[in-house]
């Protein structure tokens, strides 16, 4: 293996870059089992020849983004080793960018770029998969850039409360003060997104619009984006009347994890039901994540993947019992 010399143009860029004490270096170093050597504006990658390979592109892409002015953390180190062995240019102008009134987002995962993809081509996009693969907070970004940019009129954002059987009467307070709780994951992503003053302008002018799956039931929903999250927890009746609330100029996406289903049990799951009655539609796109696209803490990644073990070897003990 013959080591690889990256040289950068900008000397300021490179403590940002390389990260305090090289944290950065170490956790490509880490991730893909190289050696990365620094001397002042050069960097050498040692190591097996796919791995230096994935080792240049990444460190590409991170200093590109720090031209481009924004900053790292060391989530986007992890995303820029995920997205190297992607099928984009080295640099990632290729890639799908979604812009809102307080920053771009890009993909931390092929997946997640083949997703953002789809939201802004499909009309209707599931995406399935565990906790931490971005798949609603992409969603509530997508939603937010389409108003924002003048593609869409309003965002509409819904979700099973309580279960499947959305037994809200009990709690206190108005029916927001009752679903609030439940939306919160998507309240934070509007806030990430948006400044706050706007977001309560919006959400008091109907602009974005938080409400329980079963106040959707007779709508039909023009010139929006609508979100359904925590969409497992459905039944195939439910599921079928929120399809079919999608209107014209509009956008619908789903979103679920199918190994949190909180339905009782013997119910089917509308998400379920409609991945396999849908599957092959024209104009919808079905993106399933799984827990090597976790992008949170690794950590979660490695809970994700001990739990799905867990539960496919229970059924064969079960058996053999």
């Amino acid at each position: 293996m013959v080591p690889t010399l990256i040289q950068f143009d900008d000397n300021r860029l490179l403590p940002l870059l390389f990260g305090e004490h090289d944290k950065h270096l170490v956790r490509i170093e880490k991730s893909l089992g190289v050696q990365l050597i620094n001397r002042g504006n050069q960097v050498t990658i040692e190591g097996p020849q796919d791995a230096i390979d994935l080792a240049r592109v990444a460190l590409n892409r991170l200093y590109q983004r720090l031209k481009e002015g924004e900053e790292l953390e060391p989530g986007d180190v992890d995303a820029a080793v995920r997205m190297a062995g992607s099928p984009t240019d080295l640099f990632g102008e290729s890639e799908p960018v979604l812009r809102t009134k307080r920053r771009q987002i890009k993909a931390r995962s092929p997946l997640q770029a083949n997703y953002m993809e789809a939201m802004l081509q499909d009309e209707l996009v599931f995406g399935i998969g565990p906790a931490g693969t971005g798949k609603t907070y992409l969603a509530v970004c997508a939603a937010v850039s389409m108003l924002v940019n003048g593609q869409i009129d309003r965002i509409v954002l819904s979700r099973p409360a309580v279960e499947a059987g959305e037994r809200l009467g009990f709690l206190p307070g108005d029916m927001k003060e009752k679903v609030d709780p439940y939306m919160r994951p998507i309240y934070d992503a509007l806030y990430e997104n948006l400044p706050a003053d706007q977001v309560t302008r919006k959400l008091e002018s109907g602009e974005i619009e938080v409400a329980p799956l079963a106040f959707m039931r007779g709508r039909t929903l023009k010139n929006a984006f609508i979100l359904l999250d925590e969409a497992q927890n459905t039944t195939p009746v439910q599921m079928k009347m929120f399809l079919t609330r999608l209107g014209e100029n509009s956008r619908m996406v789903i979103t679920g994890d199918l190994s949190q289903i909180d339905l009782p049990r013997g119910q089917s799951s509308g998400l379920a039901d409609a991945l396999d009655t849908l599957e092959g539609v024209k104009g919808i796109s079905a993106i399933r994540f799984s827990d090597q696209d976790v992008v949170r803490h690794p950590l979660v990644s490695r809970i994700v993947k001990a739990y799905d073990a867990r539960d496919k070897a229970v059924p064969a003990s079960e058996t053999s019992s």
